[in-house]
């Protein structure tokens, strides 16, 4: 029970980061998009994997552009940061 309630505080919280200003977004967000895998390996301990995959996608599609960026600095390319 309490994996669900931290799923739903880490929901809110996200659309609570998602609401502010870019500028004030990225410390948060960050701390968003650490706390997510640790999350989702619990679901896909406590629940099973098909649960888990659900949250991946899930994950992936909130988080698209941060990883985005996150990709083309790996690959060594130097992505403009929105204003």
């Amino acid at each position: 029970m309490t994996l669900l309630w931290l799923c739903v505080l880490w929901v809110f919280a996200s659309v609570a980061v998602a609401m502010l200003p870019m500028r004030h977004q990225y410390i948060p967000g960050v701390a968003l998009l650490i706390a997510a895998p640790v999350l989702i390996i619990a679901i896909g301990i406590h629940v099973g994997w098909l649960a888990s995959l659900v949250a991946v996608l899930a994950f992936v599609s909130m988080f698209r552009n941060p990883l985005r960026y996150l990709w083309a600095r790996l690959r060594g390319e130097k992505p403009e940061l929105p204003r």
